[in-house]
Parts: structure tokens; sequence; C-alpha cells
């Protein structure tokens, strides 16, 4: 398929996970790609194999609003216009409520939410111009609560209404805006999940097709909300969790 020919994606958190599957995907069908991501030797391994005509890396701190808008900015002046937005960028946060600290709860809301706020904003009017869309990469969490992740589940739930807000302000200037909210996928963040044959015991009683995603299967969902085939569709929450949203509670891994 070349359902992203002639358009321009920019992708945070672009150099391993979700976003480099997503970036991969993007590339195979065509777009021209921005990657981005703090780590420059990932970003720089992660972008050995991509073809480099339709491709830029751009080191940031999406936590930041300057790396914000010095990015965003560096995709239009490298391809000239910009047609997705793909928030992926991120971290996890174990922890209940009171084994938070102030630190650590700054520092997610700012990788997983602040990031999405920034970036966001400075894509807009570029969107806007070319009807475009947004995908945020949010999480089971923004679907519901969950145990030892207070301050995670907190961040991806606001991911998820920031989007529908997005949705409705912007859907009369053409943009569509929509959150993936995957379940136990298989990346680096759930390295330590994956390593513990009794934590994935309790994971596959609460979801039903009793494995983890794909990065690249998370990806798909994400192609088809960015691409034209999904035209009519804004401000949904789209769970992509192996059935895990269905049933009748949220993740018990850390109770």
């Amino acid at each position: 398929m070349n359902r992203f020919q002639n358009k321009v994606a920019v992708i945070t958190g672009g150099g391993s996970g979700i976003g480099l599957a997503t970036a991969r995907r993007l590339l195979d069908e065509g777009a021209c790609v921005v990657i981005s991501g703090r780590r420059k030797e990932r970003l720089r391994k992660a972008a050995e194999n991509m073809p480099a005509d339709r491709l830029l890396v751009f080191p940031a701190d999406v936590s930041v609003r300057e790396d914000c808008d010095a990015l965003i900015a560096a995709a239009i002046e490298r391809f000239g216009r910009l047609d997705t937005l793909v928030n992926a960028a991120g971290m996890n946060l174990v922890g209940t409520l009171e084994d938070t600290t102030d630190e650590d709860w700054h520092k997610c809301l700012g990788a997983d939410l602040s990031s999405v706020f920034y970036t966001t904003r400075a894509a807009l009017p570029h969107l806007r111009a070319v009807k475009g869309s947004i995908v945020n990469i949010g999480s089971v969490s923004s679907l519901g609560g969950g145990w030892s992740h207070a301050g995670y589940n907190a961040v991806k739930a606001a991911v998820a209404n920031l989007t529908r807000s997005i949705a409705c302000d912007e859907g009369k200037n053409g943009v569509r805006a929509n959150t993936v909210c995957p379940g136990l996928t298989v990346t680096e963040m759930v390295d330590a999940i994956m390593d513990d044959d009794a934590l994935l015991e309790k994971a596959w009683e609460r979801i039903p097709l009793r494995r983890a995603a794909q990065a690249d299967e998370v990806a798909s969902a994400v192609a088809y909300l960015a691409s034209d085939e999904a035209a009519i569709v804004t401000g949904v929450t789209l769970p992509v969790d192996g059935g895990q949203t269905c049933t009748d509670g949220g993740p018990e891994w850390g109770k």
C-alpha cells in the first residue's frame, strides 16, 4: 500500500518501540518521516536501514516547549509540509500515589502529556493547511484505573481527553485527532513484565487473546487512523489490547 505517498509525518519517540515501528510502517507506505527522541545514538541506529532521502532525524526532548517548536520547524524546512503527527514519546511510572515522588510525577507529566500539548500546538497551523491528522499513543490506562500506576494512569487518561478536545476544536479546520490505546506490548518499557512468569500469568487472565501485542501491530492501528481510510474518524480512543478492556476489570499486575 502507498497510503502515505507524498505525505510527511513527524513521530516523537521514533527511536524505539511503537514510535520506531510506526516510522517504519509509514516509510514503507511512501511517507517522508521525521523521527525524534532524546537519545541520539538510538536515533542514529534506528535510521541505519531507513531511506535517507525520505528521513530526517531530529534529537529533541519533547517535554521542553522550545524543542517541540524546533522539531516542527525542522520538519517544515526539510519537507515543506506536515500531514501527520504521531505523539509516541513517553515513559512508564510504577507506584501508588504515596510511592510517587514529585520529581517522578513531573517527569511523567512532561514526557507523556506536556510533550503532546507542546508538539501538537506547534504542528496545528501546518496540519490545518493540509487537513492533516494527529495520532496520540495513550494506553489501556487511558480508559480505566489500575494498580500501582497512579501517576501513569492519570497522565494517560489526560492524553485521551486532550485528544478529544483537539478533535472537537479542530474538526472545523479538517484536522482529525485520535488516540491509540495499547495494552501490554513487547517494548523495552515492559521488559520487566515480560521476564516475570508470575506477572505474565496474571496478565493473561485479563487478556482474552492471552498474548502481548507486537509494536508493529500497534503501528498498523496508528497507520489506519492517520490515513485517508479513516477520513471520518476523529476523537476516538481505540484499544489495541488483545481484548483486555472488554473484560470485567483492569490490569492487576501490580496488585
